[in-house]
């Protein structure tokens, strides 16, 4: 009876020690009335549940590959053959280590000399920056490149110089000013779904002899041929220095690359300090990449789904009165602007089973929040008609034509 007793006894609160005085006043005067006011103490990305019925647009699966049989069988056959595997730093990775054989075998994809196999896209482009740029490297970095593209420019020490979104001639401006040094873009927008001016931008680094850097996150597997992304759709690839890319969007895996030079390898592994500090990546994961480099081979067909896909919904919001103007691709944004909107469009469509991801700051700028629908190559008729349906009977209620980015659009026109 005492045990019993002892195993129903409750749990102690847990007491942990006092925040600083000056963490407190960060968090007051930063974060208390977003948290309370705005979000009513709910965190900004935590909406509804999904349903069994619900049509999620809120992943970056684009050729929905997850699940497929040749990936899980490479996991699985790998978890069983590598029961010894020692995990340690990714420079410990010998050359023909699963590891080293992968990441030949996508820069030879990718039409690369070598590359460099991370932990994500985020560490990727932060260790490569952190090498190939320093103080007296002046880096050019278009205004809304992913925030990892950013913050590999702060570790590496460079200055940084922004220039206007998808403007070469600003950009040209700039590299006059301020001399060689390293061009920066994404060849895809991550909040935007807009597409890269990417053979002016290698015009201008080249004529001010910059290398360039494009981050293929959200275009390796889904645009160009065989997917290589759009670098090769361009035939820009032997132009292009750095080629990045996070793994986790149409490869659908938990990890980041980058393609190098063989002269460059042995200095950034000795001096990228993600490189060096990041646990290697697991067996079993390297051999889900290597498969899903085939099957992403394989998938013209989806390719050509996701593009349908894509042109169909744009097509559909845009004359429904949805400012997505901004992009092109699968990657579509809802502007609605304050976070208090975009909240209230978010449940909106989430009320109906349409489920998105919220971006707001610092993943955008401050009021320009939105809803991010992601599509992907496994989408249905009924399930684009349902997300139709849905845009539909919210339009008149959050009233799109009245955003800010569509008010800002018809001022410029």
């Amino acid at each position: 009876m005492e045990a019993v007793v002892a195993q129903q006894a409750p749990t102690p609160a847990v007491r942990e020690p006092g925040l600083s005085a000056h963490l407190r006043q960060r968090i007051e005067t930063q974060f208390r009335s977003r948290w309370e006011d705005d979000w009513k103490r709910t965190f900004v990305t935590h909406g509804r549940a999904p349903g069994p019925d619900a049509v999620r647009l809120d992943g970056n699966d684009y050729l929905s590959v997850t699940g497929h049989t040749d990936i899980v069988q490479a996991q699985l056959d790998a978890l069983v053959r590598n029961q010894e595997f020692v995990v340690q730093s990714g420079v410990f990775q010998l050359d023909g280590s699963p590891a080293s054989r992968f990441e030949k075998s996508l820069a030879q994809w990718l039409g690369k000399e070598g590359g460099l196999l991370c932990q994500s896209g985020y560490t990727a482009n932060l260790g490569l920056i952190q090498v190939v740029a320093d103080a007296e490297t002046p880096v050019y970095v278009d205004s809304l490149a992913h925030m990892s593209l950013w913050e590999g420019v702060r570790a590496a020490g460079a200055p940084a110089h922004a220039f206007r979104h998808n403007d070469p001639e600003h950009l040209d401006r700039m590299a006059s000013r301020h001399g060689p040094g390293l061009v920066i873009v994404d060849s895809v927008y991550s909040t935007t779904g807009a597409l890269c001016p990417l053979e002016q931008i290698v015009e201008v680094a080249e004529r001010h002899g910059c290398m360039i850097l494009v981050d293929e996150s959200h275009s390796l597997g889904t645009h160009g041929p065989g997917g290589r992304g759009l670098c090769a759709e361009l035939g820009l690839t032997h132009r292009v220095h750095f080629i990045t890319a996070s793994l986790a969007k149409a490869f659908a895996g938990r990890a980041g690359y980058f393609t190098l030079p063989d002269e460059l390898r042995p200095y950034l592994m000795c001096h990228s300090y993600p490189s060096i500090f990041s646990s290697c990546l697991l067996p079993h994961e390297v051999a889900g990449l290597q498969a899903t480099l085939g099957v992403i081979q394989r998938s013209d067909d989806a390719r050509a789904q996701l593009m349908s896909h894509t042109r169909r919904l744009r097509g559909s919001l845009s004359d429904m009165g949805y400012p997505i103007h901004q992009g092109s691709e699968q990657i579509i944004s809802l502007e609605a602007g304050p976070e208090v909107d975009t909240l209230a469009l978010r449940d909106q469509l989430e009320q109906r089973g349409l489920f998105g991801a919220v971006f707001c700051a610092p993943a955008t700028a401050r009021n320009r929040s939105m809803v991010r629908l992601t599509l992907n190559a496994a989408l249905t008729d009924s399930e684009l008609s349902h997300v139709e349906a849905v845009a539909a009977q919210v339009a008149p209620l959050v009233k799109p034509w009245e955003w800010p980015i569509a008010r800002r659009q018809r001022a410029r026109a």
